[in-house]
């Protein structure tokens, strides 16, 4: 699983979203993510915009094998 969350994000900021508790709860499951939290991205179009190619390879990998 990949995740990436901006750290400016208002629903990160007031604490509705949990990503660690995703990343706890994956760990204790044996499902492999990669969280990645970066400064100064909120949820907006220019965050997507930036790191959606990464996931559309990184999906990419699983779908064609």
């Amino acid at each position: 699983m990949l995740v990436d969350q901006g750290k400016a994000d208002n629903f990160y900021a007031d604490g509705q979203l949990l990503p660690d508790n995703l990343s706890a709860e994956c760990a204790s499951n044996y499902v492999p993510i990669n969280l990645r939290i970066h400064e100064g991205y909120d949820h907006s179009y220019y965050f997507i915009a930036t790191f959606i190619e990464e996931h559309i390879n990184h999906h990419a990998k699983f779908l064609l094998q």
